[in-house]
């Protein structure tokens, strides 16, 4: 039913080294005969590094982010043992750490490993060619326990997105309804996770259908929950039996109520369908018309537009009664992201279709079905835009005519 999803390439995250790349490395110790035996150990090695020294934690604060590996001495004058480990772990994202120790704190250098550093280094009890290889896996360590890391975040993106597709997006209950609901979904290019489209239908004593397509107005990470909220709230008052006339004002009154900030607002259109008698009692909140089709005959229903919710809370919003037609008509709702995406940027060409745009295309639709209408519609949108639409999209169409 919708087109969703959310990835992370991996291939894109910067987390190792190029061919041939040297390894930056910072040591940061205070005893400069330490020091110069670190260095020349890895000159020793002949191992393709670039060694900083840094006295200091605050001497070395400002490097850390610049290198692949930080030596860390665990016996610095401005930090020291495990404090001064959690500075640089704090401080330097995704840099590997080694720390240096005595022969006498190797204890020490177990409890830096659970903390977080990739490795331990006994001062004196390693060659070059050991310190060479135990920073080289060091970074590699690092690297592989990055990509694992943004591998979970974007399975638990993925789940999280599942969810609110679920949630913005349901099953419609059309039990007993001679009619079939098509519909699609797509996020606007910028975000791969849902944003605050959202719709549902239920229907009634095999009859009438009730009808709900809404846009929470916004680009952040409060509008996909908003849109849930309101969709299950719409969706609970219609089973409740809760009268037309009080919907949309219940609705407004759980978005003031959940909404973070007082510039969420919603557009919305619900609409009762009668399917014996082909009429629709429609309201809008600030939403573009629904769309007859019916034959030759393509237009916008003549709807009062209503105020958007979260405006004026309390204000009318008085339904329409529209004509559908004789049988054979359809019923078509959709989200301001069809007809307002705009042209991109770098498109040539590109345009806005509009309302009256999406009425000319869809008189020359040619052999589209109506399974197939709602895709087609986003494919000749982003055609019109030049390119993919910055803003999510949702469309619904009512087919009362059975095509299963």
């Amino acid at each position: 039913m919708a087109e969703v999803g959310t990835t992370v390439d991996l291939r894109n995250q910067r987390l190792g080294l190029r061919a041939g790349e040297r390894i930056r490395v910072l040591l940061i110790e205070d005893d400069p005969g330490d020091a110069f035996l670190v260095q020349e150990l890895l000159a020793e090695a002949d191992a393709p590094f670039d060694v900083q020294v840094a006295q200091t934690m605050r001497e070395a604060r400002p490097l850390l982010r610049e290198v692949h590996c930080v030596l860390l001495d665990l016996g610095l004058p401005d930090a020291s043992g495990l404090d001064g480990l959690r500075q640089v772990l704090q401080d330097a994202g995704r840099v590997a750490v080694c720390v240096l120790t005595g022969l006498e704190d190797e204890h020490l250098g177990t409890a830096a490993v659970a903390e977080g550093a990739q490795d331990y280094l006994v001062k004196g009890a390693v060659d070059g060619t050991g310190l060479s290889r135990a920073v080289r896996y060091a970074v590699e360590r690092k690297r592989a326990d990055e990509q694992a890391r943004l591998l979970r975040e974007s399975e638990l993106r993925q789940a999280e997105s599942a969810r609110l597709e679920r949630g913005l997006l349901p099953k419609p209950i059309m039990a007993g309804v001679e009619a079939d609901l098509w519909s699609i979904y797509r996020p606007g290019r910028d975000r791969g996770l849902l944003g605050g489209d959202f719709f549902d239908a239920i229907g009634a004593d095999g009859t009438h259908l009730h009808l709900l397509i809404g846009d929470v107005c916004g680009h952040g990470v409060d509008e996909a929950p908003l849109g849930v909220a309101l969709r299950v709230a719409w969706r609970a008052l219609v089973l409740a039996g809760v009268p037309e006339d009080h919907i949309l004002d219940s609705l407004e009154q759980v978005l003031v109520s959940e909404r973070r900030s007082d510039e969420l607002f919603a557009t919305v259109a619900v609409a009762t369908v009668n399917l014996a008698e082909g009429t629709a009692r429609i309201r809008l909140a600030g939403h573009p018309p629904p769309i007859v089709i019916a034959g030759d005959r393509v237009e916008p229903c003549a709807v009062q537009p209503g105020l958007v919710l979260g405006v004026m809370p309390g204000v009318p919003r008085p339904a329409t009664e529209v004509r559908l037609g004789d049988p054979g008509w359809q019923l078509l709702l959709y989200t301001d992201g069809l007809i307002e995406g705009g042209a991109t940027p770098d498109a040539s060409g590109g345009e806005r279709l509009g309302i009256e745009g999406i009425v000319e295309v869809l008189r020359d639709r040619g052999g589209a079905l109506p399974r197939d209408l709602p895709a087609w519609l986003a494919a000749q949108a982003e055609g019109h835009n030049g390119g993919p639409l910055s803003d999510d999209i949702a469309v619904l169409l009512l087919d009362p005519r059975s095509t299963a």
